[in-house]
Order: structure tokens, then C-alpha cells, then sequence
């Protein structure tokens, strides 16, 4: 019997407080430093659209850094090549 009016007399206290705590709940939501899961997302995608325009993969980072190995390569014979024809 007594868990039971421990268990009322918490029911009742937060009953009491049950106002304080949703004003405080949409004053947070208000200021924006809560957020939802949805306006999470949202963001999520604008950081990744604007991180796509502004930077490459590493793939294609690595793929031209190979390109211009090779042209290297290429632009060395050609040096060779006319350094030994005159």
C-alpha cells in the first residue's frame, strides 16, 4: 500500500509541474536550441549539397593526381626526345 501512494504522491507532484515544464518546452523549441529529428535532417542534406560543390572525393582526387603522373611521364619523353634530336 504504500508503494502505491509514493507512486500517487509522484503522479501528483509532476502533475503540479506539468505546466512549468511544457512552457519550457516551447520556449526552447522557440529559440531554436532544440530541434527536431526532421529540421536535423534538413540541415544534414544542405551541409552535404554544399560540401558536393565546394570539395572532390578522394577518388576523384586520386584519379587526377594518377592523370598527372602520366602526363609527367608523357611531357619527360617528349623532353627526351627533343633534347636528342638536335
Amino acid at each position: 500500500m504504500a508503494g502505491e501512494e509514493a507512486k500517487e504522491n509522484k503522479m501528483e507532484c509532476l502533475l503540479n509541474y506539468a505546466p512549468i515544464l511544457v512552457a519550457v518546452m516551447i520556449f526552447l523549441i522557440q529559440q531554436r536550441i532544440v530541434i527536431t529529428p526532421e529540421q536535423l535532417e534538413k540541415k544534414h542534406r544542405e551541409i552535404i549539397e554544399d560540401i558536393e560543390e565546394k570539395f572532390v572525393t578522394i577518388h576523384s582526387f586520386n584519379d587526377l593526381k594518377e592523370h598527372f603522373g602520366e602526363m609527367k611521364e608523357k611531357i619527360d619523353k617528349i623532353y627526351d626526345f627533343i633534347i636528342t634530336v638536335k
